[in-house]
């Protein structure tokens, strides 16, 4: 007979989502004291940590008598990567994040180069570099290449011109059009891309 306690976290995973309501209680006993503390760490608030942490096996439990969840054998991974997620979202809220969109005074890409952070807005960065990185790949490729070129290659436009074969107009139409297309797909998206 197999011990509950034995089993792997995939074995207890499927016999979860196969009915057996008991053995998620050895799933949470085995990795609450993780969980929690990772959070703990992250937001030094017990109470916001004792809320976070409820909320990720909410979602947890959910998402597996959902039939969402893809065993891969990273089932804590999974669980940790969920308070990750919730812990920024709790640090945004609390921080009362506005939308700002790149105009003449302000440029998404200075806040990419501040460096000296605070953990919380460590992670706020992180997660505003993401969303940067996913915006940039819904650009045409034209835009893409010269705001990657302009941005992460610290290219002139006259460089960007030369390597492209465009004229410099040209290179500074399609940066234009790229931070254009970025403000609208951010506010598509819902996206923060201010520290503020």
């Amino acid at each position: 007979m197999n011990i509950v306690e034995n089993r792997t976290d995939n074995e207890l995973v499927i016999a979860y989502q196969n009915g057996e309501q008991e053995v998620f209680k050895t799933l949470l006993n085995r990795h609450q004291q993780k969980v929690y503390s990772y959070v703990l760490s992250l937001v030094k608030d017990r109470t916001l940590a004792d809320d976070i942490f409820q909320d990720t096996f909410i979602k947890v439990i959910n998402t597996l008598k959902s039939g969402a969840y893809h065993d891969e054998g990273k089932f804590i991974q999974w669980v940790m990567r969920i308070a990750h997620n919730l812990v920024i979202d709790s640090v945004r809220k609390n921080q009362k994040f506005r939308m700002v969109y790149a105009t003449e005074d302000y440029n998404m890409f200075d806040t990419m180069r501040n460096t000296e952070l605070s953990k919380e807005d460590s992670m706020i960065q992180s997660q505003i570099h993401e969303n940067v990185r996913f915006l940039i790949k819904q650009l045409p490729k034209e835009q893409r290449r010269v705001l990657i070129m302009r941005h992460y290659a610290d290219m002139s436009f006259k460089e960007i011109a030369e390597k492209t074969g465009v004229s410099i107009n040209t290179a500074l139409g399609r940066m234009r059009y790229a931070l254009m297309n970025m403000r609208k797909l951010a506010e598509e998206y819902s996206m923060s891309l201010s520290m503020n």
